[in-house]
């Protein structure tokens, strides 16, 4: 029986988890020293960006970083906090403060846990890769934009657009320059963009930092800000979140927030998947440990965390076989917490907001938004569409409205392959005919042949083509070749019926299939069709039912006719 109990048990961490990681330990904790050394400048970054504080992004790496591995569905997805969550999170500090994010953090784990119980780790599946690539260039542009007040060198102004935080930050800049903490962000960035190219496998991130950190020691360059005390270790386990009468205006954020983490963490782990061979994460498994992670990491003053894409892609290249590499990043983090939090809080903040910038720069993939484009027109503009809306809306919005456009264009395409064409029925006709009774028959019948689906995208459509017919006597539908049919498309059918019969026009249909008659027997075509007699399997057999009524009517002599023959449609 498939209860709440049993599907935990199944989201748990089994035998084989634990056996991988003694395969090939020696590699996997390589792997996790180097992922740590990449992560290190990205998590005190994301932690100043989303407002918390360097110490958040840090406490964020060690507690989710540690769950997600351990508990999540990927051998070698790396979660912590990322920049379209920081993306995410800066409006809610505006609003609510600190004490709101962390909130919305516990919350949205709750949600995640609740999308692995319910089995929806699978529908990530069914999001357009143009909205993919949208939300991820909007993404990258907003990472960039959030830098340019700390690349200046002037205090953050206050606002909850990117836009316009980053024009009032270029102002201040423009009546106090502070060419020291640009040559600092530009410095480090550069030396990231370049160094990757020279040497791919060197983690250049950290080597800038280290370098800007020395250089600003030794020529006691004051006005490239540090980024301040760090704890030594990470913060007690505390409750201190807001109050229950705050909770109902943190709904929404909560839910945008598990939005995004179980969106990005799917996205990241499909990325690993295709980078390896034999490897396949399991999704409801990854937002369980997606869910525990964000239920921890507010609890030690921590953002919410999904897995991240680059810091996994890192993993991979390096060699990862197991969660035991993922597991050592944390853990080496975790290190460097306790005993080096006086070293890292002499990073300047021009530094960090240069790997960000680096960062964003290489988040945009411009082969593959060319192929995106270049595509179809659909793409193109789904594309476009969501990064705008991810830079002057937010993120989830963005999602929604590329998930919606896409959506809407997928119809629009599917319904304009839904056609109704009239075909020569000649070659069905039954039995033997004189000349003057097959003219008549030419004369008097016209058959139809509907293509494709008849839903409420092309239904209306579908109706104006077929009541508009010329005056005959006789209509069949051939009804084998549609694909799909709602209630809509039978509503409308039952419409055009009706109409027809009204101008003294028989209706007959064949060859409807027996998944569509659930449809039209609902909502009453086909009950129609029956009572008329009207309802055939073959289309022989609906023209011999023509024939009949055409007799019926005065208009053919009543002359015997052979039996419809076999042929089916």
């Amino acid at each position: 029986m498939n209860t709440v109990p049993s599907r935990l048990r199944s989201l748990l961490p089994v035998h084989a988890d634990f056996t991988a990681m003694a395969r090939n330990p020696r590699r996997d904790l390589l792997a996790g020293l180097t992922v740590a050394i990449v992560a290190l400048p990205l998590a005190l970054g994301f932690g100043v960006s989303s407002g918390l504080g360097a110490e958040a992004g840090l406490a964020t790496a060690v507690v989710a970083g540690a769950l997600a591995a351990l508990f999540g569905g990927s051998n070698l997805q790396v979660s912590g906090p990322t920049g379209a969550m920081t993306v995410v999170l800066v409006p809610i500090v505006a609003q609510h403060g600190p004490s709101g994010v962390l909130t919305v953090g516990l919350i949205a784990g709750l949600i995640v846990v609740g999308l692995a119980v319910a089995r929806a780790g699978r529908y990530m599946a069914y999001i357009p890769a143009s909205v993919v690539e949208g939300f991820t260039l909007g993404i990258a542009l907003v990472i960039g934009l959030q830098q340019v007040p700390s690349a200046l060198g002037v205090p953050k102004p206050e606002g909850e657009r990117v836009l316009e935080v980053t024009w009032r930050a270029l102002a201040e800049f423009v009546r106090a320059p502070n060419w020291t903490a640009v040559a600092v962000a530009l410095g480090v960035a550069t030396l990231m963009l370049v160094g990757a190219r020279w040497r791919p496998a060197i983690p250049f991130s950290i080597v800038a930092v280290i370098a800007a950190t020395v250089v600003a020691q030794v020529f006691h360059l004051d006005k490239a800000a540090p980024i301040g005390d760090l704890p030594a270790g990470l913060p007690v386990p505390s409750l201190a979140f807001v109050d229950l009468s705050q909770l109902g205006s943190l709904i929404a954020p909560a839910v945008a927030v598990a939005a995004l983490a179980a969106l990005e963490s799917l996205l990241s782990a499909q990325v690993a998947d295709g980078m390896t061979v034999g490897q396949k994460h399991d999704p409801d498994r990854e937002l369980f440990g997606q869910g525990l992670a964000n239920l921890a990491a507010p609890l030690f003053g921590g953002v919410p965390a999904t897995g991240a894409i680059a810091r996994t892609a890192v993993n991979v290249r390096t060699g990862a076989s197991s969660r035991l590499a993922a597991l050592t990043h944390a853990a080496v983090l975790a290190v460097i917490v306790f005993a080096a939090a006086p070293l890292v809080s002499r990073i300047p903040l021009a530094a960090l907001a240069g790997v960000l910038l680096a960062t964003a720069v290489r988040m945009v993939e411009v082969g593959s938004l060319r192929a995106m484009a270049k595509a179809t027109r659909s793409d193109a503009v789904v594309l476009v569409l969501t990064a705008v809306a991810t830079l002057a809306l937010d993120l989830v919005y963005a999602v929604i409205i590329g998930f919606v456009v896409a959506g809407g264009l997928a119809l629009r395409a599917v319904a304009k392959q839904a056609r109704l064409a009239e075909v020569d029925f000649t070659a069905d006709l039954p039995g033997e005919h004189s000349e003057e009774e097959h003219a008549l028959l030419v004369e008097h019948i016209v058959a139809y042949r509907i293509d494709g689906p008849l839903f409420f995208a092309a239904a209306h459509r579908f109706l104006l083509e077929l009541t508009e017919v010329a005056d005959v006597r006789v209509v069949i539908l051939r009804m084998s070749r549609v694909t799909t049919i709602d209630a809509t498309g039978a509503l409308v059918l039952k419409d055009a019926v009706e109409k027809l019969n009204r101008r003294g026009i028989a209706v007959m249909a064949s060859g409807i299939r027996p998944g569509q008659r659930q449809a039209l027997e609902s909502v009453g075509p086909l009950e129609l069709l029956r009572l008329e007699g009207r309802d055939f399997a073959t289309t022989p057999e609906a023209i011999a039912g023509a024939r009949a009524h055409l007799r019926g009517t005065g208009i053919l002599a009543d002359t015997p006719a052979r039996q419809p023959c076999e042929t089916t449609e």
